[in-house]
């Protein structure tokens, strides 16, 4: 984030902040600290002025090892911060011709630390990052970070208001069959329906009547959508179509529009099944049977799955899927709980809804290893179109994720280039083929115990001297010749035996 010899390089933005502080430490400081912590992390950077340009130019500081020691008194004071994210490394002094300058580089803060705040009310001194300013957290946000925090994910909670009979029992149903259908002879088939329910974690018993009761996934999974408003006030699923240019969408499908049941279960298969009508499959046969299925539409159904149990159902604006002519746009509330660098890379699971993650698992869709988003990236990359795009958002918090079935000019250059590869060792295939009846040739014409020079070679061959003497450089070589002589008194001679 920060390099001496890049200096002249370096503008403001989301992960850099300069400030002149030639007063001491200025207040807007701790700001900033929490907004790099709640964000991806960043560098403030001490004793630097903006240009009218947006380019830095130093002003030094005064005294900086004092500063840094007052930095530290203030930061590990918890009236004045809630948490010191740093080690002693973290903080620097450097030196840029005549100017001193101190350098802090803020960690982003893991989930389980969040909110990082100013003061001792996180509502009012919560902050995060927009670009090249600090802005105040809203209570929802503050909220959000603070749900993100356990372990027991928001959608573990047992609904204690609500009874049994909030299920729309024809999706229980066909959840059931399709677990069964997966999972062939499942010692949970002969359940009842409240058993099994409780059993794949959308019902469990309350301590305080000791019965059983919905718990949150449970009511998002296979609620009615106005059973589930009751819990979650801004709960919305969106899909919609757009094809065609002169018309708004060419096909929309809305939770609330009151003609389904507008849950989760319902949503992902009705989506899913518009969202792959397009998709080529190559004729495949596994025994007699025809498999339609290929990573394409497993990646779909991985990116459909991870929108779904990674949305913060408590934040508004709903989860909207868009299928355009030739990208597909998959929008949830709720950030990225391991954070964007983690999750791109891979290997840790940690989902925002638990429990409805193990409800789509056992069913066959979905990863648990953390492998999800990269193996989405590897189907990209093998089709040759341009890679997924991942983005967030905040106030109010929401990821992005954008698949475009766009081939990678990047990747044609690639093709390109290897059938030109191809195509040399083609030539250079046919090159041999030439060179071995050219080296027989010279074999069978050479009699035993005479000797000849490359002139006298050159002739049969109809070729050049200098092709001539590497053809006889290589029967030297290969030890099929014997080479008597030096320079221009050479003379080759066939070698007993060794004429074939």
């Amino acid at each position: 984030m920060f390099d001496l010899s890049q200096f002249n390089e370096y503008r403001e933005d989301n992960r850099r902040e300069v400030k002149k502080a030639s007063g001491g430490l200025p207040d807007s400081l701790w700001s900033t600290y929490s907004a790099f912590a709640n964000c991806y992390g960043g560098v403030i950077i001490l004793g630097i002025g903006e240009n009218e340009d947006g380019s830095w130019h130093t002003t030094g500081l005064q005294n900086a090892d004092k500063m840094r020691k007052d930095f530290w008194n203030t930061i590990n004071n918890q009236k004045k911060i809630n948490i010191n994210l740093l080690s002693d490394k973290d903080v620097q002094i450097y030196q840029i011709e005549k100017d001193i300058i101190l350098v802090i580089y803020v960690p982003a803060a893991r989930r389980e630390q969040k909110p990082v705040y100013v003061g001792e009310n996180m509502f009012k001194g919560t902050y995060r990052r927009n670009w090249e300013g600090d802005y105040h957290c809203t209570s929802a946000e503050v909220k959000s970070m603070l749900r993100d925090q356990t372990e027991d994910t928001m959608d573990m909670k047992i609904l204690e208001d609500m009874q049994m009979d909030i299920f729309n029992m024809e999706t229980v149903h066909a959840y059931r069959n399709r677990h069964m259908a997966y999972r062939r002879e499942h010692v949970w088939e002969q359940l009842k329906d409240e058993e099994y329910l409780e059993r794949i974690g959308a019902a469990r018993v309350c301590h305080l009547d000791g019965r059983l009761h919905p718990t949150a996934a449970g009511l998002l999974m296979f609620g009615d959508e106005y059973k589930i408003l009751y819990e979650y006030p801004e709960y919305f699923l969106d899909f919609r179509e757009l094809l065609d240019p002169a018309i708004r969408w060419t096909d929309r499908l809305q939770s609330s529009s009151g003609d389904w049941t507008g849950n989760l279960f319902d949503f992902f298969f009705r989506v899913y099944g518009k969202l792959v009508k397009d998709v080529k499959i190559p004729f495949r046969l596994e025994g007699a049977v025809r498999i339609d299925d290929t990573p394409v539409h497993k990646a779909i159904r991985e990116a459909l799955a991870n929108c779904l149990v990674n949305t913060d159902f408590y934040l508004p604006r709903g989860i909207v899927i868009k299928k355009e002519q030739d990208v597909i746009v998959m929008e949830n509330p709720g950030g990225i709980r391991t954070g964007k660098k983690q999750m791109l890379k891979g290997g840790i699971s940690d989902p925002r809804n638990k429990a409805l993650m193990k409800m789509f698992n056992m069913i066959g869709i979905g990863e648990r290893a953390g492998s999800g988003v990269p193996d989405i990236y590897s189907v990209w990359e093998n089709q040759g179109w341009i890679a997924p795009q991942v983005l967030e958002e905040y106030a109010p918090d929401r990821t992005i994720l954008r698949l475009a079935f766009i081939r990678d000019d990047r990747k044609k250059v690639t093709e390109k280039s290897d059938r030109k590869k191809v195509t040399e060792k083609s030539d250079r295939k046919k090159v041999t083929e030439k060179t071995l009846i050219q080296k027989k040739m010279i074999l069978s014409r050479m009699q035993p115990d005479s000797e000849y020079k490359i002139e006298e070679v050159a002739d049969w061959l109809k070729v050049g001297r200098t092709r001539t003497r590497i053809l006889l450089k290589m029967l030297v070589e290969e030890g099929k010749i014997l080479e008597t002589g030096i320079t221009k008194m050479k003379r080759y001679k066939a070698k007993k035996g060794k004429n074939e």
